[in-house]
Formats: C-alpha cells, structure tokens, sequence
C-alpha cells in the first residue's frame, strides 16, 4: 500500500503531464527533433583535396637536447634585405600564364556543364540593342516599385556558396531568360551560379584565373559570352566561355582595384590601382599594353565608375574626396572637373546614378551614405541627401557599399549590420522603401549587393563565400 507522499506525488505527476498536454509541449519536442537544418547548396564545406600532413613538431628542451644554433644571414650590397612577407608570399604572389584555360575547379562532367554555360550565356542578336544605346527608362513611381519590391522573397533553393572564401565583389548576367551570377573571393576564385541550372554543384561552376582578392567583375554588356575580372595581383583577365579560356586584357603588375567600360561596345576600359594610377586600355589593341597611363597622385584609390551617358567622364574615389575626371584632359594634367567635398573618412564606393549620371552616390567610413546632385557640371556639386549608416564591418566583412538599381533611377540599396539581418532600399530622399529579411535564410551580415539589370532580382554575398538572392 503506497503512502500519502506518494500517492501525492503521483499525483503531482498525473497533473505536470495534463499541463504539457494542453500545451502541446511534447509534440512540440518530438517536430523540434525531427526538423533539420536547409541543406547547404553550391560547394562543399570541405574541400575534397587532401593536405600532406605536417609531422608533429616535439621540444628539444623536453627531450633533453641542445637546440641547433644556426647564425642569422646578413643582407649585402648584392642582396638587399627583403621584407618577411613578400619572402613568404612569393610563390602566391605569382602571376599564372597570360593565357589559362578553363579549368573547373569544382563539379563532375565539365565537357557538359562548358557546353550549357555557352547555351545560357549566348544571347541572341539584337537582344542588348536597346541596351547599348543607354537611352534613359523611364522609371515606375514609387507606389509600383515598393509593391515589386513586396514580391521579391528568398528561399532555401536560393542560397548557394559559390566560391570558398569572402565574397568581395558578385554580378548578375544581363540576361533576362535566366538568373546567372558570378562572385570573387579574397583568394583568387571566381563562381558562377545559375539559378536553376544543375551543372557542377548545385549549378555551380568554380574557377581560379587569379593569385590574389578578385577586386572586380563584370558581364561584357556587347559579349554576354565574356566575364572580365580583376585582382589585387594586377591581372585583369576576360574569361571568354566561347574560347574555353582566360585571356590576360591588361596587368597593372600589382594592386588593380576596380575597372569600368568607357565605349557602349565594351571594347575601351578605364583601369585603376590602389595607388592612384589609371590606365586607358583599348581591348582591340595587340597585346596586354595600356593606350595611356595617367596617375592621380592620390594616396589611395577605391572606386572607379564612368558615366553612363557622357562615357568620356569618370569619377573616382580617392581618400576622403571624390573626383570627376574628363578623359579627354588627362594627357594635359588640367586635374578634375568636380570635387564631391564633405567626407570626413575613407570614402569607400562611388556611382552615377544608372540612366542619366544626374546624381552620385558615395559610402563613407563616417557612416554615411551621401546623394550628390551632377545634373549640371560644377566645381563643387551639391549635396542632396545625408544618410547615418553603420559601416563598421570590421576586418572579417566586406565593405558595405550602396549600389543603385538600374531599373530605378532614384532608388538603391545598402547591406546592414542590424539584426535581425537585411538588406535596406532607400530613396535618394533618404526615406527607407523596403527591408529584405528572413529569419531562416538569412543570418548573416551582406555587405556585398548587386541588383539584376533587367529583372525584379537582387543578391548579396557574404563572408562564407555565399550568394542570397531575393526575387520574384
């Protein structure tokens, strides 16, 4: 016969497990054990290739041994001293052969997935006519444009890693037929992900044409068949799907950071380096040789755009200031046409505005994102809108740069260090149009940003060397 502690306690028992009932705590506990984590897409974690084990290092003072003394060369005349990175580094810094083929670094069956990749990346004749002449669009009110924003969402299936390392710069295709983009790592890797292709790895294709961070990249809008791309190594090299290879465009010899078309055909570039050199180059010339070289005398240059009507003007960003150059008056040192003043840190990305150039948008170190009125060509053009915005990513993130959207004039968007994680679209007024988040896709910080030329798309990339994309 059971006493009346325990007849109590039974029934304390008999009523805990009537409370979780009708709460439905356990079969809460049972979905919580059965729901899995969304499958990563792209690349493996892991890389597959297995590293030569290093033999275990043990203490000589431990193991009862003198340790060897060996004396410290001193540098000569005919040997000067050599600074300990670049003695490290000297095999990695290496440039590869002007011409590489196109090898695929990941995925099975790269005779079939190079065959698909030219069908998908061919466009018919014609096609970009209307886009070559870079007429201005008519933009849709705002009204419309939130509502398209509303329609845009991320799934599972949208989210890839597509190279191995941080994303440092990604693009779309310009086709509308299907959704391909590309993105550079800080280790020399270039990625391209179609969306609903199956080649390669979940329809990722994985090259490395560079020793060094891919600094830029960008669709031929003349060639769609080419990707262009540019590392810190001082290559700039063209990947052509049709030839099966990487063809060395130009070498800066160290330090290229960004680069632009200067000619609605793609075939004239304006190069520039982290020191303040800009380089004219003529892709139809022979050769890997420049047609002229200017330097800037800047102490550090981050961006570079050129205007998207007027193409014989450029901006860049130097330091803490952002000028507009006339390449027509380079040769003759007369210096810039307009000076954007009022930054007060490292000015980080620069862009015309993508129809008409009338407004530049520039990311500040400040936390600030400015909007600057070019409509009229003046020495000091002014600023229009001032906007706070966190930029401290710090050094494992990517810059946040806000980029515009070329279907929408007056609109662009902008990474976030907020939580819970997104990405921001403003107005050049300043007012925020539309957030992108989702609690389940999106858990990262995406400082890298692109949208889609034509179709309601948008990416970000972030530290994994992962892709987002946001569409309809």
């Amino acid at each position: 016969q059971l006493s009346e502690y325990e007849l109590k306690r039974l029934e304390t028992i008999r009523e805990n497990q009537a409370f979780l009932s009708s709460i439905s705590l356990l079969e809460a506990r049972e979905d919580l054990r059965q729901s899995k984590r969304p499958a990563t897409r792209g690349l493996a974690r892991w890389s597959s290739v297995s590293k030569e084990l290093q033999p275990v290092r043990k203490s000589l003072r431990l193991q009862n041994k003198q340790a060897e003394v060996v004396p410290a060369s001193q540098p000569t005349a005919t040997q000067p001293r050599v600074p300990p990175m670049k003695s490290l580094n000297t095999e990695e810094s290496k440039l590869p052969p002007r011409l590489l083929e196109l090898s695929f670094e990941s995925g099975g069956g790269a005779a079939c997935a190079h065959t698909r990749l030219v069908v998908t990346m061919e466009v018919p004749s014609g096609h970009y006519v209307e886009d070559l002449k870079e007429d201005p669009k008519v933009a849709p009110d705002l009204e419309r444009y939130r509502a398209t924003l509303q329609t845009m969402k991320i799934t599972e299936d949208r989210v890839a890693k597509v190279v191995t390392n941080r994303v440092y710069c990604a693009a779309f295709h310009p086709s509308g037929s299907s959704l391909l983009m590309t993105a550079g790592d800080t280790m020399g890797h270039v990625g391209l992900w179609g969306l609903s292709s199956d080649w390669g790895d979940d329809g990722v294709l994985l090259f490395k044409p560079h020793a060094r961070c891919v600094s830029c990249v960008a669709f031929s809008r003349a060639c769609p068949v080419q990707l262009l791309s540019g590392s810190y190594d001082g290559s700039l090299r063209c990947m052509d799907v049709e030839k099966a290879a990487f063809d060395e465009v130009y070498d800066f010899g160290d330090g290229l950071r960004t680069f632009d078309f200067m000619s609605h055909d793609c075939s004239t570039l304006v190069v520039g380096s982290v020191y303040g050199d800009v380089a004219i180059v003529d892709r139809r010339t022979p050769g890997s040789s420049h047609e002229s070289l200017h330097s800037l005398h800047t102490n550090v240059l981050s961006c570079l755009h050129v205007h998207p009507v007027h193409k014989q003007y450029f901006l860049v960003a130097e330091s803490r200031t952002v000028k507009i150059y006339d390449n027509r008056s380079l040769k003759s040192k007369s210096g810039p046409v307009s000076e954007l003043q009022g930054h007060s840190l490292r000015v980080g990305s620069a862009y015309f505005s993508p129809s008409t150039g009338n407004r530049v948008l520039t990311s500040c170190g400040d936390d600030r994102i400015r909007i600057f009125d070019t409509s009229e060509r003046t020495a000091t053009p002014a600023l229009l809108t001032s906007i706070r915005h966190n930029m401290h990513t710090g050094r494992w993130l990517s810059k946040i740069s806000a980029v515009w959207d070329p279907k929408q004039e007056d609109c662009f968007v902008a990474g976030s260090m907020l939580r819970p994680r997104r990405l921001q679209v403003f107005h050049e007024n300043g007012k925020e149009q539309h957030t992108f988040t989702d609690g389940e896709n999106v858990g990262t910080v995406l400082p890298v940003t692109a949208f889609h030329p034509t179709r309601n798309a948008l990416l970000g990339g972030n530290s994994s060397g992962r892709l987002h994309v946001f569409t309809d």
